[in-house]
Protein backbone atom coordinates (compact mmCIF):
# COMPACT_ATOMS: atom_id res chain seq x y z
CA UNK A 1 0.00 0.00 0.00
CA UNK A 2 2.79 2.40 0.85
CA UNK A 3 4.61 1.83 -2.45
CA UNK A 4 1.40 2.44 -4.40
CA UNK A 5 0.68 5.62 -2.46
CA UNK A 6 4.27 6.76 -3.01
CA UNK A 7 3.98 6.11 -6.76
CA UNK A 8 0.69 8.01 -6.87
CA UNK A 9 2.24 10.99 -5.07
CA UNK A 10 5.20 11.02 -7.44
CA UNK A 11 2.92 10.79 -10.47
CA UNK A 12 0.75 13.68 -9.26
CA UNK A 13 3.76 15.85 -8.40
CA UNK A 14 5.48 15.23 -11.75
CA UNK A 15 2.25 15.67 -13.73
CA UNK A 16 1.49 18.95 -11.93
CA UNK A 17 5.03 20.18 -12.48
CA UNK A 18 4.83 19.35 -16.20
CA UNK A 19 1.48 21.12 -16.62
CA UNK A 20 2.61 24.21 -14.70
CA UNK A 21 5.91 24.23 -16.62
CA UNK A 22 4.22 24.15 -20.01
CA UNK A 23 1.35 26.52 -19.24
CA UNK A 24 2.79 29.07 -16.80
CA UNK A 25 6.57 28.90 -16.42
CA UNK A 26 7.80 28.32 -19.99
CA UNK A 27 6.19 31.42 -21.51
CA UNK A 28 7.75 33.67 -18.83
CA UNK A 29 11.30 34.78 -19.56
CA UNK A 30 13.48 36.57 -17.04
CA UNK A 31 16.66 38.19 -18.38
CA UNK A 32 16.53 35.86 -21.38
CA UNK A 33 16.27 32.65 -19.35
CA UNK A 34 13.36 30.43 -18.49
CA UNK A 35 13.02 28.44 -15.30
CA UNK A 36 12.47 24.71 -15.68
CA UNK A 37 10.12 23.63 -12.91
CA UNK A 38 9.80 20.14 -14.32
CA UNK A 39 13.56 19.60 -14.30
CA UNK A 40 13.91 20.91 -10.74
CA UNK A 41 11.03 18.69 -9.57
CA UNK A 42 12.61 15.71 -11.29
CA UNK A 43 15.89 16.38 -9.48
CA UNK A 44 14.09 16.43 -6.14
CA UNK A 45 12.20 13.21 -6.85
CA UNK A 46 15.30 11.43 -8.17
CA UNK A 47 17.41 12.45 -5.17
CA UNK A 48 14.72 11.28 -2.76
CA UNK A 49 13.77 8.01 -4.49
CA UNK A 50 16.72 6.87 -6.61
CA UNK A 51 17.63 6.10 -10.19
CA UNK A 52 14.78 3.82 -11.25
CA UNK A 53 12.09 6.15 -9.93
CA UNK A 54 13.97 9.16 -11.32
CA UNK A 55 14.14 7.65 -14.80
CA UNK A 56 10.47 6.66 -14.72
CA UNK A 57 9.40 10.09 -13.47
CA UNK A 58 11.59 11.74 -16.11
CA UNK A 59 10.01 9.72 -18.89
CA UNK A 60 6.48 10.41 -17.63
CA UNK A 61 7.10 14.15 -17.12
CA UNK A 62 8.82 14.48 -20.48
CA UNK A 63 5.99 12.66 -22.24
CA UNK A 64 3.40 14.96 -20.65
CA UNK A 65 5.45 18.02 -21.65
CA UNK A 66 5.93 16.76 -25.22
CA UNK A 67 2.24 15.99 -25.63
CA UNK A 68 1.22 19.35 -24.20
CA UNK A 69 3.51 21.39 -26.45
CA UNK A 70 3.37 19.25 -29.60
CA UNK A 71 7.16 19.24 -29.70
CA UNK A 72 9.11 16.33 -31.15
CA UNK A 73 7.58 13.41 -29.30
CA UNK A 74 10.13 11.69 -27.11
CA UNK A 75 12.84 14.35 -27.13
CA UNK A 76 12.03 15.78 -23.70
CA UNK A 77 11.24 12.28 -22.43
CA UNK A 78 14.67 11.03 -23.45
CA UNK A 79 16.50 13.96 -21.90
CA UNK A 80 14.55 13.80 -18.64
CA UNK A 81 14.82 10.01 -18.41
CA UNK A 82 18.60 10.24 -18.60
CA UNK A 83 18.66 13.18 -16.18
CA UNK A 84 16.41 11.40 -13.68
CA UNK A 85 18.51 8.25 -13.82
CA UNK A 86 21.86 9.98 -13.32
CA UNK A 87 20.67 12.31 -10.58
CA UNK A 88 19.06 9.32 -8.88
CA UNK A 89 22.37 7.44 -9.07
CA UNK A 90 24.15 10.44 -7.57
CA UNK A 91 21.61 10.45 -4.75
CA UNK A 92 21.97 6.72 -4.17
CA UNK A 93 25.75 6.72 -4.09
CA UNK A 94 26.94 9.95 -2.52
CA UNK A 95 24.56 12.85 -2.57
CA UNK A 96 21.39 11.92 -0.74
CA UNK A 97 22.35 13.14 2.73
CA UNK A 98 24.34 16.18 1.67
CA UNK A 99 22.75 19.60 2.05
CA UNK A 100 24.24 20.91 -1.19
CA UNK A 101 23.14 17.92 -3.30
CA UNK A 102 19.93 19.47 -4.68
CA UNK A 103 21.63 22.74 -5.64
CA UNK A 104 24.65 21.04 -7.20
CA UNK A 105 22.42 18.57 -9.02
CA UNK A 106 20.23 21.32 -10.46
CA UNK A 107 23.23 23.30 -11.75
CA UNK A 108 24.85 20.26 -13.36
CA UNK A 109 21.66 18.84 -14.84
CA UNK A 110 20.60 22.24 -16.23
CA UNK A 111 23.89 22.51 -18.12
CA UNK A 112 23.74 18.91 -19.32
CA UNK A 113 20.07 19.28 -20.31
CA UNK A 114 20.95 22.30 -22.47
CA UNK A 115 23.86 20.49 -24.10
CA UNK A 116 21.80 17.35 -24.66
CA UNK A 117 18.97 19.35 -26.16
CA UNK A 118 21.34 21.06 -28.58
CA UNK A 119 22.87 17.72 -29.52
CA UNK A 120 19.51 16.02 -30.12
CA UNK A 121 18.15 18.95 -32.13
CA UNK A 122 21.30 18.88 -34.26
CA UNK A 123 21.03 15.13 -34.83
CA UNK A 124 17.36 15.49 -35.79
CA UNK A 125 18.17 18.32 -38.19
CA UNK A 126 16.17 20.94 -36.31
CA UNK A 127 17.77 24.38 -36.48
CA UNK A 128 19.13 25.53 -33.14
CA UNK A 129 21.25 28.52 -32.21
CA UNK A 130 24.09 27.26 -30.03
CA UNK A 131 25.24 30.79 -29.22
CA UNK A 132 21.80 31.80 -28.02
CA UNK A 133 21.19 28.57 -26.11
CA UNK A 134 24.54 28.56 -24.31
CA UNK A 135 25.53 32.20 -24.33
CA UNK A 136 22.32 34.09 -23.69
CA UNK A 137 19.89 31.79 -21.92
CA UNK A 138 21.99 29.30 -19.95
CA UNK A 139 23.20 31.50 -17.08
CA UNK A 140 19.79 33.07 -16.32
CA UNK A 141 18.19 29.62 -16.54
CA UNK A 142 20.70 28.21 -14.05
CA UNK A 143 20.02 31.08 -11.64
CA UNK A 144 16.24 30.68 -11.93
CA UNK A 145 16.45 26.92 -11.46
CA UNK A 146 18.65 27.32 -8.38
CA UNK A 147 16.14 29.79 -6.92
CA UNK A 148 13.36 27.22 -7.48
CA UNK A 149 15.37 24.38 -5.97
CA UNK A 150 14.98 25.16 -2.26
CA UNK A 151 11.16 25.46 -2.16
CA UNK A 152 10.57 22.62 -4.63
CA UNK A 153 12.94 20.26 -2.81
CA UNK A 154 11.38 21.17 0.54
CA UNK A 155 7.89 20.45 -0.81
CA UNK A 156 8.97 17.15 -2.39
CA UNK A 157 10.79 16.12 0.78
CA UNK A 158 7.65 16.82 2.78
CA UNK A 159 5.46 14.80 0.38
CA UNK A 160 8.04 12.04 -0.09
CA UNK A 161 9.95 11.61 3.17
CA UNK A 162 13.28 9.79 2.78
CA UNK A 163 12.99 6.02 2.93
CA UNK A 164 14.87 4.00 5.50
CA UNK A 165 17.35 2.00 3.46
CA UNK A 166 18.14 -1.45 4.87
CA UNK A 167 21.10 -1.91 2.50
CA UNK A 168 22.93 1.08 3.92
CA UNK A 169 25.24 0.31 6.84
CA UNK A 170 24.24 1.86 10.12
CA UNK A 171 26.73 3.75 12.23
CA UNK A 172 28.48 1.58 14.74
CA UNK A 173 29.30 2.84 18.22
CA UNK A 174 32.50 1.39 19.59
CA UNK A 175 32.62 0.40 23.21
CA UNK A 176 35.69 1.05 25.15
Amino acid sequence: MTAALDALKIGVVVFAAAVVQVSVVAPAQVLGGTADLLLVTLVAVALLRGAAVGATAGFFGGLVADLATWETLGLTSLLLTIAGYWIGRYGETTGRDRAHAPLLSVVVVTILHALGSILLHTVLGTPVSVGYALGTTLLPTIVLNVLLTVPVYALCRRLLPPLERPDRAREVNLLG
